[in-house]
């Protein structure tokens, strides 16, 4: 016969239930593991919860919560991955509210709870389309593309965002829907370069920045997450972080091969204009600053975190450039400027009151070598073994310098990384 929980175990139910939503809501958001398991903890603590344990993977959380001589394990599924941070800082901003109060109700924090999950998206999806483009078109400028590509680059990204968005929304398939997006925005930026050329305002080489309007598929988020959850000692959810990155590359990849194949091109990046110096890096300094400031928006970012965030990104970025520029090698260059990107978020994301990765995960993809890493894919498919590794070695080297650079900033910064608990 089954046996009647008492008033205590119920109220653990109840307890139990509130934390696992707080980390469903952060793992839905895009935040690392780490800190998926910080809010609960915190919540937990704050609803009298004696000690609170959990795992957490990309898509899964098992938790267990004790009580007196009563537990309970409670196991949840995310389906939906995605970026958003403005939920991310609002749940981070509930756990440090409850933490100080130190005594809350399970109703209070659930009410807090409904609000940030009913909150709807900072930017419609042209807005958000829009943030895109212009960060795929700074990207493209920093490729080397000119004052077409980028125009092109522009029309197609945001074709390709808003479509995604609008897919994504309706919960389609994420890779599928990664494959249909990357299509549209090759498609786009030929059609419009196509457009232009019939006006006699585009020449034949103008086609060869197309990669660039796929960049904003480029999966930062999973990419940094992943690798500080490997230097957290978190493997299983590093590891899924990563393969879920991996995927979604290849994904872009593979729909910018077909396109590749059927119109007869090859992603090679556009032949530079020969500028003057200072006025390479002025234009440098102020790309940088467009093309975090469009991923942070693109990631649901308010503005103040998203203006702090092209900050730090137009700094470290030009740097970066200026490091390689100097013949340093790129993944040196990158781990230098992801451990300055770690080292000034650490001095303004306190002062702002958000999460650091809010500030810095926008800030390094616009390093994340996304043109090699879909390089490296077209050669493969086309069976160029050896030019698909020299490309796919290089950019993953390049992923992992950031990672670096940043875990190494976080140490410095934060005793909880330095000191293994």
């Amino acid at each position: 016969m089954p046996t009647v929980p008492d008033d205590d175990e119920l109220e653990l139910i109840r307890r139990s239930g509130v934390v696992l939503r707080v980390g469903r809501l952060s793992l839905s958001a895009g935040t690392g593991s780490y800190r998926v398991k910080a809010s609960m903890a915190r919540v937990a603590r704050a609803l009298g919860i004696d000690r609170h344990e959990a795992h957490v993977t990309l898509t899964e959380i098992t938790t267990t919560s004790h009580s007196g001589p009563s537990f309970r394990t409670e196991v949840t599924e995310v389906r939906t991955i995605g970026v958003n941070v403005d939920r991310l800082t609002e749940l981070e901003h509930l756990a440090g509210r409850v933490d100080a109060a130190q005594s809350v109700t399970p109703d209070e924090v659930t009410a807090e709870l409904d609000r940030i999950a009913d909150k709807p998206p900072l930017y419609p999806v042209a807005l958000n389309a829009l943030w895109a483009a212009i960060a795929c078109g700074a990207f493209s400028f920093l490729n080397g593309g000119r004052v077409v590509e980028v125009l092109a680059v522009l029309v197609g990204a945001f074709l390709g965002q808003g479509l995604r968005r609008t897919l994504l929304d309706r919960r389609l398939n994420q890779f599928g829907v990664t494959m249909l997006s990357a299509a549209v925005a090759c498609l786009g930026y030929l059609a419009f370069v196509g457009l232009l050329r019939a006006f006699g305002a585009a020449s034949a080489g103008n086609e060869a920045g197309y990669v660039s309007a796929v960049l904003f598929l480029v999966p930062g988020f999973s990419l940094v997450t992943g690798f500080l959850d490997l230097a957290k000692l978190d493997f299983s959810a590093g590891v899924a972080r990563l393969v879920h990155a991996l995927m979604v590359l290849t994904s872009a990849a593979l729909a910018l091969w077909a396109v590749s194949l059927v119109v007869g091109l090859s992603p090679d990046p556009p032949a530079p204009d020969a500028l003057d110096p200072g006025l390479l890096l002025a234009l440098r300094f102020v790309a940088s600053f467009v093309g975090v400031l469009g991923f942070a928006l693109m990631f649901n970012s308010p503005w103040r975190i998203a203006l702090a965030a092209a900050g730090v990104g137009m700094v470290a970025n030009a740097l970066r450039l200026a490091l390689v520029d100097g013949a340093v090698p790129p993944q040196a260059a990158a781990a230098v400027a992801a451990l300055v990107v770690g080292l000034l978020t650490a001095v303004v994301a306190p002062r702002l009151d958000v999460p650091r990765i809010t500030v810095y995960v926008p800030a390094v993809t616009i390093m994340v070598p996304g043109v090699l890493a879909y390089r490296a894919v077209f050669h493969i498919s086309n069976g160029q073994t050896v030019e698909a590794l020299a490309f796919g070695v290089q950019a993953a080297l390049v992923v992992a310098a950031l990672a670096i650079g940043l875990a190494v900033a976080r140490m410095l910064t934060d005793r909880t990384w330095a000191y293994e608990r």
